[in-house]
């Protein structure tokens, strides 16, 4: 005769099995779905800045100084004043979040593509609040005062000589996540009707830091 408590046994236990593999199946498809739908949030809000487009309108900064500045569009400022170096990019944001300018690093000279960038550590932290709307144009502003930073004489030197200089750009999305890292250089490209020297913005390199790049 059939051990019918001993088939019982199987088939419950059978039975269990199955619903274990489907409710582990459905398990990882649930979280990969919630992968993906984080994936979407968060790419929208993610900026990315670039140089402007030349056709981009003029736009007027002032510093805490009350030194204004204007900037053409793709343009940016690089200027020696009274001892202080200002420094000004006209800069608009591709990506489909608002992006916050966090901090910032200068050196002199171009500087090739495949270089790594400064590290976190070594960037100045952005005293003013900037903010880049998704879609729009908008303005980054630093400045050296110190008379002891090094890096004041080895830009004003570039100014003096006209030689290009290079700015890396921390940023965030508003609530401070997506961080990334921009290359900048700018670029003196002759002089205006009053002499001045005109400077050409240009993105280089973006860096993701808070996860895998699209390299």
């Amino acid at each position: 005769m059939a051990d019918w408590a001993t088939i019982s046994s199987l088939a419950t236990a059978g039975g269990t099995l199955v619903l274990a593999v489907a409710t582990f199946a459905a398990v990882r498809s649930s979280n990969r779905s919630a992968r993906v739908a984080e994936q979407a949030l968060l790419e929208q809000r993610r900026p990315l800045l670039v140089q402007s487009r030349l056709d981009d309108p003029n736009q007027k900064i002032m510093f805490g100084d009350q030194h204004w500045v204007t900037v053409e569009g793709s343009r940016g400022a690089v200027e020696h004043a009274d001892g202080i170096v200002y420094l000004v990019m006209s800069l608009r944001n591709i990506g489909a979040g608002i992006g916050v300018c966090q901090a910032w690093a200068v050196r002199p000279g171009l500087q090739r593509a495949v270089s790594d960038h400064v590290p976190e550590q070594e960037l100045r932290a952005q005293q003013r609040d900037l903010y880049i709307a998704a879609g729009d144009v908008g303005l980054w502003q630093g400045a050296l005062r110190d008379e002891s930073d090094p890096q004041r004489g080895e830009i004003a030197d570039a100014i003096a000589h006209r030689e290009p200089v290079v700015v890396e750009l921390l940023y965030s999305d508003q609530v401070g996540g997506q961080r990334t890292i921009s290359r900048f250089n700018l670029i003196p490209v002759g002089q205006d009707g009053d002499g001045e020297v005109r400077w050409l913005t240009s993105g280089v390199r973006h860096w993701y830091l808070d996860r895998e790049g699209p390299r």
